[in-house]
């Protein structure tokens, strides 16, 4: 197997290193292994003589094959070839760490965002994407329920936020909430999706009446998905619990996964100019470090396109792979654009297609122990999830049905989507469809796929996740190393 790592050429340059690309492909079938080290002046075509003794802190070869053997299914690695055609040479270091298996650094990642090769960096993405997921790209059908918009908060981001005497202010009786579950289930969701404002007037007792009349309006094989971790940190306020107890005893409900919402970003500076009242970084990964730890599932996101900055970015993910690193529950990773309109930051411009791509792409490239990474379609729009599907992304989530927290901060992205429209979007971009439910469950795959996936989440009828233990997540009666 050969591995290259490249970089376009002058046309002048092309003869004589193609000559030298011969020899050492010539030279590697030859050995017993077929992995040949190529040295930096073979990454970026800088000397007709690829040196073959490698640099301080780079992969002898055999120890590369070793590692990417660790990595690769059998299956992906009889046949995957990572060749990278990188424009930027100052990436050329990070791709090898890319082929090797190796993880990025916080410099890396700062370099990965300055850096406009936006195709050798989704390159770069699309095979860590493969070595871990293979061809599949997920799909679900799920129902969003936002039950309420009045919120105690007034965050300066959010448009959906109400008081209780604002024109569009609404919420939901339990009733109403159940039956929209029901009615969810009998359309043939596998998720209840559940997140809305923090009411003043709702007791503890309210939202976990809410887990357990959602609990038993639909059957066991849906997923209840419900709160973030800012709504769990409400409900232990409130009840004078800690959040464990609050996390305890919604599972004891009918709570079966927390969705990811409410992290935002970490860095003190962002929280305390747009949304100082609300859950602080430590206290959110703390909060989902108590939910893996109690079997319940999470996912975890990050909203850019505001104030951060990029290495804010950077550093909000490493914080996110740390704590993965530590309980393991996080099954997929979602990056949500930033929606300006009807907001205090109305003023900013919204996130471009570059930018949406290149945050997809190093979010896969960063978060090496997180399985999925997935493109919200509702925030990203259909177009760019479709693309993202050759940049990294495995996942672009469901069916949704009226979404309302993105469309009232100015989305004109439909409200729902139908199972088909999710298969030919897959379909198109060449990948297998795979239809899920929250756990990452089988429920249907549309077409045979070429390479199996290293990482897998058992099928439909498996036992419920039971337990998350660190380093892994245990999902559908297998646990699944993340690392």
């Amino acid at each position: 197997m050969l591995t290259q790592l490249t970089c376009r050429k002058q046309p002048q340059q092309r003869d004589r290193v193609a000559t030298a690309r011969h020899h050492r492909e010539h030279r590697s079938t030859r050995r017993q292994h077929g992995v040949a080290k190529i040295g930096r002046a073979g990454l970026i075509g800088e000397s007709r003589h690829a040196r073959r003794v490698p640099e301080a802190g780079v992969w002898h070869p055999r120890a590369r094959e070793h590692r990417l053997r660790r990595y690769l299914s059998p299956t992906l690695w009889e046949t995957s070839v990572p060749v990278f055609n990188l424009i930027d040479p100052t990436l050329a270091t990070i791709a090898e760490k890319v082929a090797a298996g190796t993880r990025l650094s916080r410099e890396d990642g700062i370099a990965l965002y300055a850096s406009n090769d936006l195709l050798g960096i989704g390159q770069m993405a699309d095979f860590a994407r493969r070595r871990i997921n293979g061809d599949r790209v997920y799909f679900m059908v799920n129902r969003h329920i936002n039950p309420t918009n009045i919120c105690r908060n007034r965050c300066k981001f959010c448009a959906f936020a109400r008081n209780a005497d604002e024109p569009g202010a609404y919420e939901m009786t339990l009733d109403e909430v159940a039956n929209a579950a029901a009615e969810g289930a009998a359309d043939g969701a596998y998720e209840i999706h559940i997140v809305s404002g923090l009411h003043p007037d709702w007791s503890y007792e309210f939202y976990i009446d809410m887990v357990a009349r959602t609990r038993a309006a639909v059957p066991d094989h849906v997923i209840v998905q419900a709160f973030t971790a800012v709504e769990i940190e409400h409900m232990a306020i409130i009840s004078k619990k800690t959040t464990r107890e609050v996390l305890s005893d919604l599972k004891d409900a009918g709570l079966d996964a927390l969705p990811g919402g409410g992290a935002e970003i970490f860095s003190d500076r962002t929280r305390v100019a747009a949304w100082d009242k609300k859950t602080k970084g430590d206290v959110w990964l703390r909060i989902h470090g108590e939910a893996h730890e109690l079997g319940i599932a999470t996912n975890c996101t990050m909203l850019y396109g505001h104030i951060e900055t990029t290495d804010e970015r950077i550093d909000h993910l490493i914080l996110l792979r740390e704590q993965q690193d530590k309980t393991g529950g996080f099954l997929a990773f979602i990056p949500l654009a930033f929606h300006a309109a009807n907001t205090e930051l109305e003023d900013l411009p919204a996130t471009t297609g570059f930018d949406d791509l290149k945050t997809l792409a190093i979010a896969r490239l960063m978060l090496d122990n997180i399985p999925h990474v997935k493109a919200f379609w509702i925030m990203v729009g259909l177009k760019i999830a479709q693309i993202a599907t050759a940049f990294g992304v495995d996942d672009i989530d469901g069916t949704v049905v009226e979404e309302r927290i993105t469309h009232m901060a100015g989305a004109t992205t439909p409200e729902a989507l139908s199972k088909d429209d999710l298969v030919t979007m897959i379909t198109e971009g060449g990948r297998v469809p795979v239809e899920r439910d929250t756990l990452y469950r089988i429920v249907k795959m549309y077409a045979e796929e070429s390479a199996a996936p290293a990482w897998h989440a058992g099928e439909i009828g498996a036992p419920p996740l039971v337990g998350v233990a660190k380093g892994t997540v245990a999902t559908g009666g297998h646990s699944a190393a993340t690392e």
